[in-house]
């Protein structure tokens, strides 16, 4: 009987450890659960999303949010569907996501928001009907019609000129160069485009050759307009390998450290851009306060980041003006 007591006693005395340890192990959980919030570029590994990634991680740890910058290798939207379904799976609280193919991340975005995560779109829109913000660095017809009177400037209001984009299904690409062909077409009607927008899947180098066969196949042109940040680069180094950079003016949106070399030789006329690392800081600040019940409001100073802009819709947020760089200036930039 003794026996028998006193193994009951043991294992009475082992629950009571264990139920504690548990216990202990569950408040420490609640004490160190924080916050995560997943930053998504359309690629990972260009210039300008590892500029986005600095700021986003440098958010998180001002903020004290647990920060996931990841993405696929190449600008696949097939890939973003397949990461999202694996992160809805591990319960993070945000996904912001910059989409190649806004339509093809529909489906996955309604299952995140549906499994009551905070679904925000950064850099490229998504579907407008999924997303509870919209996170946006320009205002994309001010923006659009910015880099065509650039490309005006530096060709004059008359003769050929191409469009080389990024990827034909980028939602911010195409809205920059729809709103930039419908500003030509209304105030530069002599301005006369050679062909349909060129695709380069966000890669200089297949920018480089592009512009290569575009040079060859239109000997008349006059000016290129690189949109998506590796597109001018590649169009620059064409322009400058074919030592035609006093006849063919290139323009576009990169980043100024990049750009500096051409820049200074005038195989690249004028860039124009943000700052990415500024807009990666913005999507986490943003996505943070909406976790917790904030919404943004118009003329919100944002620290590190500046004064935004909150349209009536009360979602879509403007980061705000483009910056011009030149050789004159692109060097006082560290980005």
């Amino acid at each position: 009987m003794k026996k028998l007591v006193s193994k009951a006693t043991i294992l009475t005395l082992g629950l009571l450890i264990v139920g504690s340890l548990v216990f202990a192990q569950g408040q420490a959980a609640v004490q160190d659960d924080e916050i995560t919030i997943v930053v998504m570029p359309k690629l990972v590994g260009i210039p300008y999303f590892n500029a986005s990634e600095v700021g986003a991680k440098q958010a998180g740890e001002d903020l004290g949010v647990n920060v996931i910058y990841t993405g696929p290798s190449t600008a696949d939207a097939a890939q973003q569907v397949r990461m999202i379904e694996d992160l809805i799976a591990k319960g993070v609280d945000a996904i912001a996501v910059a989409p190649n193919d806004p339509a093809a991340l529909t489906p996955v975005l309604r299952k995140a928001k549906q499994a009551g995560i905070l679904v925000l779109d950064w850099d490229t829109p998504a579907d407008q009907s999924v997303v509870d913000l919209s996170v946006h660095q320009i205002d994309d017809k001010e923006y659009g019609e910015h880099i065509w009177d650039l490309l005006v400037e530096e060709m004059g209001d008359t003769g050929d000129y191409a469009v080389v984009t990024g990827g034909l299904s980028a939602a911010n690409l195409n809205s920059w160069i729809d709103n930039g062909l419908a500003h030509a077409k209304a105030k530069y009607p002599k301005l006369n485009l050679v062909t349909d927008r060129v695709p380069t899947d966000e890669k200089q180098q297949i920018a480089y050759q592009k512009t290569l066969d575009l040079l060859k196949a239109y000997p008349s042109l006059k000016g290129i307009v690189g949109v998506s940040t590796p597109a001018p680069l590649g169009a620059a180094q064409a322009v400058q390998e074919k030592g035609v950079a006093h006849k063919v003016a290139v323009v576009g949106t990169a980043l100024p450290t990049d750009s500096k070399p051409y820049l200074e030789d005038g195989s690249l006329r004028v860039a124009t851009l943000w700052d990415p690392s500024k807009l990666g800081y913005l999507t986490v600040y943003l996505a943070k306060e909406m976790l917790e019940g904030k919404k943004p409001v118009d003329g919100q100073e944002v620290p590190n980041v500046g004064k935004i802009t909150v349209w009536e819709d009360g979602k879509t947020v403007i980061m705000g003006p483009p910056t011009d760089f030149t050789k004159d200036n692109a060097g006082k930039f560290s980005f």
